[in-house]
C-alpha cells in the first residue's frame, strides 16, 4: 500500500481577489474527505489552520464523532475520524510525517488552474507506487493554494477537466477523484 497521507490546507491560500488568508473549517470537509481519506488508505488526513477557535471547532467534532455520543451510534464515521489530525501550520505536518517514517514526504500541490510542468495523473501514479517515499497531497480552500505553496511543492499535479468550461469542484469531490485516479486498485 503506498505511504500517502493528505493535508487540507485553509492557509495560505487565496481568496477570491487573490489575497492569502485563511478560511474556516467546515463539517462536511471534515467528514466526507476522512471517510474517502480512510476508503483509499490514506495514512492520515491533516487539516490545516492558524485560527486557534476553528482548531477548536474541528476538534471539538472530531472528539464527538470519536469519543461523544455519536461514537458509538455511527462507527463507520468514528473509524473514518481516527485519521484526522488538526495542526496550525503545514510544517507540523510535514515534521510528524517525517518523525513516523524517517523520511521528509515529496508534497504534491493540486490545483484548478493550468501550472507550468504540472504532472498528469498515470504519472504521479506510478511514481507513488513505485516509491518508498512517502507522499503529501495537498488540497486547497478557499480559491486554492497560495502560489508560495505550489513553488515550494515536489510537484503539481495537473487541474481535473470537467465536460464544459465550468471548473469550481468543491474540494471534498475533488479529493475523492484524485484520490481514486492515483489509489484506487488497477482493474
Amino acid at each position: 500500500m503506498a505511504n500517502v497521507y493528505i493535508a487540507l490546507l485553509h492557509w495560505p491560500v487565496h481568496d477570491k481577489d487573490g489575497r492569502v488568508v485563511a478560511t474556516s473549517i467546515t463539517c462536511f470537509d471534515l467528514h466526507d474527505i476522512a471517510r474517502t481519506a480512510l476508503t483509499y488508505g490514506v495514512q492520515k488526513y491533516y487539516v490545516v489552520n492558524p485560527l486557534p477557535s476553528q482548531r477548536k471547532l474541528a476538534d471539538r467534532i472530531t472528539h464527538y464523532w470519536q469519543e461523544g455520543p455519536s461514537s458509538g451510534w455511527n462507527p463507520t464515521r468514528r473509524d473514518a475520524f481516527q485519521v484526522v489530525k488538526v495542526v496550525e501550520k503545514l510544517e507540523e505536518a510535514v515534521e510528524e510525517i517525517r518523525e513516523q517514517t524517517g523520511k521528509l514526504p515529496l508534497q504534491v500541490v493540486t490545483t484548478a488552474r493550468p501550472w507550468p510542468d504540472a504532472v498528469s495523473y498515470p504519472s504521479l501514479r506510478k511514481r507513488i507506487q513505485s516509491s518508498e517515499a512517502p507522499w503529501l497531497i495537498l488540497f486547497g480552500t478557499g480559491w486554492g493554494v497560495a502560489e508560495e505553496v505550489k513553488k515550494n511543492a515536489d510537484v503539481v499535479l495537473e487541474p481535473i477537466e470537467g465536460a464544459g468550461i465550468y471548473n469550481h469542484l468543491p474540494v471534498r469531490a475533488a479529493v475523492a477523484i484524485i484520490l481514486d485516479r492515483l489509489l484506487a486498485p488497477e482493474k
